[in-house]
């Protein structure tokens, strides 16, 4: 694969940039009681579907961790910030997340990126997770990384090449280009 132009790559928030399902297992085994979860645990996106805990359990953390990312003590993926921060210096960042609200994780965005890095950046949060391929393609970009393997294959038909990262609940069932970790995403663009 050629070398991408960062000015054309966008990126997912949730299991992409902030280790939401990292914050997640730490709050269900500390505040709940949940310690025999693990990540690997999670096969399935929605996690309702793979886990045997109390729906209301897992609403209560999701909700928290939307309305709180900071507070919640989500951190960055390994290397992320690093990454992005050399990415930004060729080009704006782009975001586009399915989270409702835009402002929750816009505050975390500006806690961890440098303030001159924060200013630039381009940031959607669209509410739903489908459909986030007209916003990229306006955006102008022309690859997308996401944790979402339906995200993923719905953008291969639209003109935009998706690379999904790897986690728990999108390792089978698709022949999609993948990312490993934040040091694969910097080999997408530099030496």
């Amino acid at each position: 694969m050629n070398k991408i132009n960062p000015a054309h790559i966008g990126f997912d928030i949730d299991g992409v940039v902030a280790d939401t399902g990292g914050a997640f297992i730490r709050i269900a085994n500390e505040e709940y009681g949940l310690r025999s979860i693990s990540l690997e645990d999670i096969t399935y996106y929605d996690v309702v579907d793979c886990l045997d805990v109390e729906r209301k359990i897992i609403d209560d953390i999701f909700t928290r961790l939307h309305d709180e990312p900071l507070s919640s003590g989500i951190q960055p993926m390994e290397d992320a910030i690093h990454v992005l921060h050399k990415y930004a210096e060729h080009a704006p960042l782009t975001f586009v997340t399915a989270r409702p609200q835009k402002k929750p994780i816009d505050i975390w965005l500006k806690h961890f990126l440098d303030p001159s890095v924060y200013e630039e950046m381009r940031l959607v949060a669209m509410g739903v997770h489908d459909n986030k391929a007209p916003y990229i393609k306006d955006l102008g970009l022309k690859y997308f990384v996401d944790d979402r393997l339906q995200t993923c294959q719905k953008l291969t038909g639209k003109g935009i090449t998706p690379l999904v990262y790897n986690q728990p609940w999108n390792i089978n069932g698709h022949n999609l280009q993948t990312v490993e970790d934040w040091k694969a995403i910097y080999a997408l663009c530099f030496d």
